[in-house]
């Protein structure tokens, strides 16, 4: 039997959750999987087991549809009042910021990611999800119209409005670089508007997951509203192409979100899609260097680069190219490559043994087609999943580690001469989820801004996400908005109502 290590938390709540069989949730129970199957779950730092979880199948899906479907058409919950909807909200919220420790402690273990940001960012931003969706409840509403009629008698009147209602069933399936955030970000707009729900956390870093599930639980989430099931992509593929499911919700690779596409048409359910991304961060020549380097390192290094909205293509202008690389590249140097309970470590293990090995591929790859490293390239240590912060020149545009996403401590730097050859090249790609611009021009951040093809442009800033700004991308970075209103329109659908009176 593998043996599984103990977190070395102070935290005995974090303990005692990782000490017991982990089950999944369906109709508001605990429950191993149908074919009592589980899995181990790895620390990224040390390659040692954690935690098992239970490998769900089809057979589970099926369950949890079920159950979300008898929650959505004959319990109450679509019918709840909006005010005890937002306060259901407001308790998630504050459970996750009470519980702020264990949750930032087991992002780390399983994910890699420093605890310190897990917790001043992902579990802050993950309850603050919450507490934004818990406002909208009581603000969805329709609208009243004054129709036309035009093959009814003019004499006759009418009256029209719209409503807006959940779609249903909602699937949705959740990357393993946020695990906490990601779930906010789906799970708190599809209870705002009433629908039911059947998560799929990622199967590299599900703890997180099952650990949010015991909070709705507790908050008072009715039974079916709410189901989590663990396991590998074979029940991502089971919930994409269920036909008890009226929406999948995706967050992951451009390429298995083309899958996703072509699973759901069977009944032609809703899609929308958080994909991938090559993201541009563009440094104009009057750029405050400074703030830039900064700005460029958080860009391609937040979360060891494992980040779809990454900025990992630098463009610099050619007067300012070789000054800001050495000042970038001593910036990367300057990094300490460590464990994620470690407070000194700034670049943190990528997730799992087939992520090092995508992430060192690409790096030999570059390296093999001309690139130089300036900085790094290499894998860092023998032991866990690390790889060294990485700054390429002397690229050529059909390069792989230019065009592809790589999900990395890893960019390329490549200079420009002028703003249209930067904005022709910044959007020459697959993707546009985000983009970035370094300038004290206040113009000219306005219209490079408005030029390029992303769903989020940042101006002297990098990473700048907030709950109530909407995030998503253009081309095949996906299909609508998280976040903000835009979210809601993705978890309703609009119905109008004539009378004649």
């Amino acid at each position: 039997m593998t043996s599984i290590t103990q977190s070395t938390s102070s935290s005995s709540e974090l303990q005692e959750f990782l000490a017991r069989p982990q089950k999944i949730l369906i109709d508001g129970l605990w429950t191993d999987a149908s074919s009592g199957e589980t899995f181990d779950i790895f620390n990224p730092a040390t390659g040692d087991v954690i935690a098992k979880v239970p490998r769900g199948n089809n057979d589970d899906i099926d369950r949890a549809v079920d159950a979300a479907r008898r929650a959505f058409d004959t319990s109450n919950w679509t019918r709840w009042r909006p005010n005890k909807r937002e306060e259901l909200l407001w308790r998630i919220s504050e459970r996750i910021s009470e519980l702020a420790h264990e949750f930032a402690e087991l992002e780390s273990l399983d994910n890699g990611k420093p605890v310190g940001i897990a917790a001043a960012f992902d579990v802050r931003a993950s309850a603050d999800c919450f507490r934004y969706y818990a406002g909208w409840p009581s603000k969805i509403q329709g609208s009243v119209n004054n129709p036309s009629m035009l093959l009814a008698p003019e004499e006759a009147e009418f009256h029209s409005f719209t409503r807006h209602e959940p779609v249903g069933v909602c699937g949705q399936i959740i990357p393993w670089n946020f695990p906490l955030l990601m779930a906010a970000w789906k799970i708190a707009p599809a209870l705002a508007t009433g629908n039911t729900v059947v998560l799929k956390p990622a199967e590299q870093t599900p703890t997180t997951a099952l650990l949010l599930g015991q909070v709705l639980v507790d908050a008072g989430v009715p039974a079916g509203v709410v189901n989590i099931v663990t396991g590998y992509g074979d029940i991502g593929a089971a919930i994409s192409e269920h036909p008890g499911v009226d929406k999948v919700a995706f967050t992951g690779s451009t390429e298995v979100g083309k899958k996703i596409v072509a699973a759901s048409s069977g009944n032609l359910k809703k899609v929308s899609l958080e994909l991938g991304g090559k993201s541009p961060n563009i440094v104009f020549e009057d750029a405050d260097i400074d703030s830039a380097v900064a700005g460029v390192l958080q860009g391609f290094t937040l979360n060891s680069g494992q980040a779809c909205e990454a900025g990992t293509r630098v463009f610099v202008h050619e007067s300012i190219y070789d000054d800001f690389n050495n000042a970038l590249a001593d910036q990367v140097r300057a990094l300490t490559v460590g464990p994620g309970n470690d407070p000194a470590s700034d670049i943190t293990p990528l997730v799992s043994q087939e992520q090092l090995d995508r992430v060192v591929g690409y790096l030999e790859a570059g390296k093999e087609a001309g690139a130089v490293a300036l900085v790094g390239g290499n894998r860092h240590g023998d032991s866990g999943y690390f790889v060294e912060p990485t700054v390429f020149t002397d690229t050529t545009e059909d390069m792989s580690i230019v065009q592809e996403e790589i999900f990395g401590p890893v960019a390329v730097s490549i200079p420009f001469s002028d703003d249209s050859e930067v904005i022709d090249a910044a959007n020459r790609s697959h993707y546009g989820l985000a983009a970035g611009l370094w300038t004290k021009d206040l113009s000219r951040a306005h219209r490079v801004a408005n030029r390029l093809n992303a769903g989020s442009v940042w101006v002297n800033t990098f990473h700048a996400l907030d709950s109530a700004l909407p995030f998503g991308g253009y081309h095949q970075s996906g299909w609508g908005r998280e976040l903000g209103a835009e979210s809601i329109e993705l978890y309703t659908q609009v119905k109008s109502v004539t009378m004649a009176i």
